[in-house]
Parts: structure tokens; C-alpha cells; sequence
């Protein structure tokens, strides 16, 4: 049975051409259409879609106020159409904070180079919110202490098929029980789909005296991560920012990979440097690229880095986790049962990469217990 879709955007023009590229797969279904907010939460708790697609700006209520009345009504996977704008991005992580667990650039020509990849890639993502189950939840505010992610994945589940490494192999636990002693410099943290959530809910939980610094990797467009960057300084206790060439480590301080770029580090690790790269590569899908980061970062910190896979589509951060643990670093990675897409956890965890897998709630006290923070 095909997974139904809710359209919703005030365009009669984007309406059309939405419901026409998800009804070309066979397993999407558009059940209908809403023309503003109001339809659209009408309509969510009448017809219960798997999936809905909603455009922001739009009459009698906005897209960002009906996530709202959606999630507290009736629940449902909702992926947002955003402009690749200052305001857009603004306005987009709020519809995340809201409860919307995905996004995509509303201009095709910005999700991908030609008609028929960006209507893959919007395919891609539906079906894969469509196999989420969604609980009813409480608004996770940026503004308020993070509250449990009540989701759990369906069992028809797609999942992606990563080879198991059987020759680099780590038995994984799924709970903290205590520190290994190993001693960190660096904390660094990879993530994609429901990355955004996921953070903030670790991050705003650290103290402002937390003694490493973070590097933090989060696939996005270069226009929101910025507007990401400030928005989590302003709610947490340690600094946020996103992240400049030149700029040196300093405890306390997380750096956010630009959008459109690449992040390495470079220098010794008495003294590490930020180095932003531009990446026209096509070779390279993800820019920027947790391998990448992660794969420069294996360099200057050897065994001293504890590094985080959080929810994300993908595989991403694999072969980057793969070269630090290589040198002795230690990778943990999300649990299932609390990710928006197990792509990139999945792929550390069934490669034998990641020591310990984690609900996301439970890693800023086990980061800190890890570390020895007194």
C-alpha cells in the first residue's frame, strides 16, 4: 500500500508540480491538497497522511503555526518547503523546533542540478518520513529544556542496506555504564536529517565551563547555517559559532561547519586551526562532508577525539569515524529508536565503528561523564 501525502502550499503551480513528481512513485500517494495553514490542519486530522509537505509562507496561517496545531493535534512526519534565505532559514528551524523533522530548498534548481534528481531527492525524502511513526509530543523549544523524542520507526522500515565490516569490528553497548579513562581534546559530533533538534538537545544541556572544544558537521544549505549557529549561541551556556577560516580551538567554544564548504583542521594539536575550503567537487556529495572533517580532524588529534554520529540520511561520517577509530579514538552513535533517519548512525554501528549507541537524550550526560567533567 502506498504511503499518502498531504500537499500544501498556496501555489497552485508548485501544488501541481509537487503532487506530480511524488505520485510518479509507486509507493506515494497524493490524498490531497490544502491551500493555506487552516486547510491544512483540518485536513491532517481528517485524512491522518503519512507525510505532509508544507510551504512556510502562506494566508490565514502560516506554516510554522500549523506544524504547531498539527503536532499537538494529530501528529504526522511534516517536511517543509523553505526559501534559501536569511529570514528562510530563520523560519525553517523554527518549523523544526515546532515539530517538522525535514526540509528542502523550495527552488528545485537549488536541491539538485536537474528537474529529475531534485524530484528524486524529494521522493527519497518523503518515503523516508513516511516511515516514521510520530508520537504526540511536546513543542521541543529552543528556549526550554529538551524533552524526550517520543518516535519510534515503523517496522516496515526501509533501512539502508551497509555492508558489515567484519575485519574492524567493536562491541557495541547500548547503554553508559562508565568511563573508559581515555583522555579527550575534542569533542566532534557529525549529523544530517534531524540534526538540528538533535544538537540543540545536547548542546543547551553542557556547562559553560565545558573543558573541550566541538567541531560540529550538520548537512545544510550555506544560507541557514549561520542563522543555526546564532540561534543555538543564544540558548546555550557554552559559545556557538559558525565556524571561519583561521579560527583557533578554544574550550567551550562549538564551531559549525559552513554550508557549501568543507571544514578541515590543520596545525598541531597544541595549537589547531579552522580551515574552510571552497568545493565545487562533484566527487564529494556532501559539503560539507563529516568524512572530511573527521578525516582531517584523525590527523591532528590521533586518539584524544570522541566523536558523536547522530540521526541523519546516508552514510556520511563513516569512513571519517573509520579513521579515527583507527588511531584510537572512540565513536559513539544514535539509537533507532530516536532517530529522524538511521542512515548515518547505522552505518558506523553496523561497520563495527561505534562503541556505544545512545538515545539522544541520554549523551550529554554520558559526554560529560566520559570526559571526567567535575
Amino acid at each position: 500500500m502506498a504511503y499518502k501525502v498531504l500537499v500544501v502550499d498556496d501555489s497552485s503551480f508548485f501544488r501541481r508540480r509537487v503532487s506530480d513528481i511524488l505520485n510518479s512513485d509507486r509507493n506515494l500517494t497524493v490524498i490531497d491538497v490544502a491551500v493555506n495553514g487552516v486547510e491544512a490542519v483540518k485536513k491532517a486530522k481528517e485524512l491522518k497522511p503519512d507525510v505532509i509537505t508544507m510551504d512556510i509562507e502562506m494566508p490565514l496561517l502560516n506554516g510554522i503555526e500549523a506544524v504547531k496545531q498539527i503536532m499537538a493535534n494529530s501528529p504526522t512526519s511534516i517536511l517543509m518547503f523553505s526559501s534559501l534565505t536569511h529570514q528562510g532559514a530563520k523560519a525553517t528551524l523554527e518549523a523544526l523546533d515546532a515539530g517538522a523533522l525535514d526540509f528542502l530548498p523550495k527552488k528545485f534548481n537549488e536541491i539538485a542540478k536537474t528537474s529529475g534528481d531534485a524530484g528524486s531527492v524529494l521522493k527519497q525524502r518523503v518515503l523516508e518520513l513516511a516511515n516514521k511513526k510520530v508520537g504526540r509530543i511536546p513543542r521541543t523549544s529552543f528556549n526550554k529544556e529538551s524533552s524526550a523524542l517520543k518516535t519510534s520507526r515503523s517496522t516496515q522500515s526501509v533501512k539502508e542496506k551497509v555492508p558489515l565490516d567484519a575485519n574492524k569490528t567493536t562491541p557495541r553497548s547500548t547503554s553508559f555504564n562508565k568511563a573508559s579513562g581515555n583522555t579527550y581534546k575534542l569533542l566532534a559530533i557529525g549529523t544530517s536529517t534531524g540534526g538540528p533538534v538533535a544538537l540543540q538537545k545536547i548542546l543547551t544541556q553542557l556547562p559553560s565551563d565545558f573543558p573541550l572544544p566541538i567541531i560540529m558537521v550538520q548537512h545544510m544549505p550555506a544560507a541557514f547555517t549561520k542563522a543555526f549557529a546564532t540561534r543555538l549561541n543564544s540558548l546555550c551556556k557554552i559559545t556557538v559559532k559558525e565556524a571561519e577560516d583561521g579560527d583557533s580551538l578554544k574550550p567551550g567554544c562549538a564551531y559549525l561547519a559552513p554550508g557549501g564548504k568543507q571544514m578541515v583542521l590543520e596545525g598541531k594539536e597544541s595549537n589547531p586551526r579552522i580551515k574552510i575550503l571552497d568545493d565545487d567537487s562533484a566527487r564529494i556529495a556532501f559539503k560539507p562532508s563529516v568524512d572530511i572533517t573527521f578525516g582531517s580532524t584523525s590527523k591532528i588529534f590521533s586518539n584524544n577525539v570522541l566523536a558523536i554520529i547522530l540521526t541523519g540520511m546516508g552514510s556520511d561520517g563513516r569512513d571519517g569515524s573509520r579513521m579515527l577509530k583507527s588511531k584510537g579514538s572512540v565513536i559513539w552513535s544514535q539509537n533507532e529508536e530516536t532517530c529522524v533517519v538511521y542512515g548515518m548512525p547505522q552505518a558506523v554501528a553496523n561497520a563495527g565503528i561505534s562503541s556505544l549507541e545512545l538515545p539522544l537524550l541520554d549523551f550529554s550526560k554520558a559526554i560529560l561523564k566520559e570526559i571526567n567533567y567535575k
